[in-house]
């Protein structure tokens, strides 16, 4: 069985972003979009109130592996509905954004949320999914 990974929550009003350092390739979207929340030499790294909540989720939404999510607090509030996106990161992975069920050779199925990362160079370690390994690897793609 595996162990269940490490997730962090960060309230900002109706807010909460959900950290999945697991799932985190590195991509530093996060890092480079909105430096005054995040900064990983930082305690705490995630700091919300440094931003307004459309600026998070506008920028969450963008976060390729998907180790960035958020919920809303508010049970009124309805989640607009995603279609599925499919997307190129240049050198980088094959984003597909949406709900997708990903079903595996042994017939086991994963649902993900939001985003999946799929490796395009071949060398992650978390097959089909990217792990940042691409940068390491010099792909070019």
């Amino acid at each position: 069985m595996e162990a269940k990974s490490k997730v962090k929550k960060y309230r900002k009003e109706d807010l909460t972003i959900v950290w999945e350092p697991k799932k985190c390739i590195h991509a530093a979207v996060c890092v480079k979009e909105l430096p005054g929340v995040y900064d990983p030499n930082g305690k705490p790294w995630i700091k919300p109130e440094n931003a307004t909540v459309e600026q998070l989720k506008s920028q969450i939404d963008k976060c390729p592996s998907g180790a960035l999510s958020y919920e809303l607090n508010k049970k009124t509030e309805q989640t607009e509905s995603m279609n599925t996106k499919v997307e190129l990161m240049k050198n980088g992975p094959l984003l597909v954004k949406g709900t997708i069920e990903v079903k595996s050779h042994d017939g086991t199925v994963e649902t993900k949320e939001k985003m999946a990362a799929f490796c395009r160079c071949g060398a992650t370690q978390n097959k089909p999914y990217c792990d940042g390994s691409h940068k390491g690897a010099g792909f070019i793609g």
